[in-house]
């Protein structure tokens, strides 16, 4: 809860210069001990999640603290981590224009709380990452 309010930037990966949304959620995987070790994308991340042991699809329910939800048309375009049934944290609002403060400003783009169903191209949920 402590990266609320950080700006967004595209490519970032730390809390002192900005997060992207997969930057974030390795942030947040990492802290738990599950992370992958490497810096990936959004559809990285759920390509490397995908066919693990133990992760399911789901579209929603009980019990998806811990999971990460994948949005976008075609693939994944962005990652946000869910608190619990209703909630995620994301780092979001920007593009690959967003490489700066006064741009994350501009754009409204920063770490978040949001709905997990507020975006509509919600494509799917892995539980089972964070145990």
């Amino acid at each position: 809860m402590s990266f609320v309010g950080l700006p967004y930037r595209w490519g970032g990966d730390d809390p002192m210069s900005g997060f992207d949304c997969s930057g974030l959620v390795l942030e947040i995987l990492e802290a738990a001990g599950c992370g992958p070790g490497r810096d990936m994308t959004a559809d990285g991340l759920y390509h490397y999640y995908v066919d693990q042991p133990g992760v399911t699809k789901v579209l929603g329910g009980k019990g998806i603290f811990g999971a990460l939800a994948f949005y976008g048309e075609e693939r994944c375009s962005h990652v946000a981590f869910c608190l619990d049934d209703k909630y995620c944290i994301e780092a979001g609002g920007g593009n690959s224009k967003t490489t700066d403060l006064s741009s994350a400003i501009r754009q409204n783009a920063f770490v978040r709380l949001r709905p997990i169903r507020k975006r509509k191209d919600l494509n799917i949920i892995l539980r089972g990452i964070v145990k």
